[in-house]
């Protein structure tokens, strides 16, 4: 994805957070001079991977198959800290995140306001394929069975618990959707089972200057 593509995608996503009155913490507005500034009172956002995270999944076309993430709070992968991890997703009409399940965290997944959220659901099999077995979930802590493929579709103000190993892919209809993630300990690195081969984080061409980091640009302008 290009740098001036990606600052394109923040400007949008911070205007749809703010016209649903959905307010980000201070740290994401700092800019990439403040960062190189900062110390370790700063170690925990950058070593829990919170803040901003544009994906397109490798596939070069973010309208398509893609996704907007912020980690608002987040623990250590090794289970030293917070055991639960926030996030705020801005899903568009018809963009797809890719079919995928994970080994250790269980979500719950909330439509927080806008379009409808649609959901599309298998088990998975011991050999981490597609299962055809009915796929049980809670709803708003109503147990539902549906087969499997089902699409369940939620909106402003639903939720639905995804536990470990179900498969899941999703996309918004009607209008742009902005979703909550509430979950155990979020790891990007390690926890993430897609169904086809996808890249988590996407190679950035450089073409301008950051507006503000990613969590993969950490690395380079956070140093203590």
């Amino acid at each position: 994805m290009k740098r001036s593509r990606i600052n394109q995608i923040i400007r949008e996503a911070d205007a749809f957070l703010q016209s649903l009155c959905f307010r980000l913490p201070p740290f994401a507005y700092w800019t990439p001079e403040e960062w190189r500034a900062k110390g370790g009172e700063c170690r925990e956002i950058v070593a829990c991977q919170m803040g901003w995270d544009i994906t397109d999944f490798g596939s070069g076309d973010f309208a398509k198959v893609g996704l907007f993430l912020f980690t608002l709070r987040n623990g250590p992968a090794d289970g030293s800290g917070k055991p639960y991890a926030e996030k705020i997703m801005i899903v568009q009409p018809s963009q797809v995140t890719p079919m995928h399940f994970h080994w250790s965290k269980q979500e719950d997944i909330i439509n927080r306001g806008g379009g409808v959220l649609a959901i599309k659901l298998y088990n998975s099999t011991p050999d981490e394929q597609l299962a055809d077995t009915p796929v049980t979930v809670s709803m708003d802590g109503v147990s539902r069975t549906v087969p499997a493929g089902t699409v369940v579709r939620l909106h402003a103000g639903e939720s639905i618990t995804l536990t470990t190993g179900m498969y899941h892919t999703f996309w918004a209809e009607e209008a742009t959707a902005l979703v909550g993630e509430v979950s155990a300990v979020n790891d990007d690195a390690a926890d993430n089972r897609f169904l086809e081969p996808a890249g988590r984080f996407p190679a950035i061409a450089e073409d301008e200057a950051p507006l503000h980091l990613l969590v993969g640009d950490y690395a380079r302008f956070y140093h203590v």
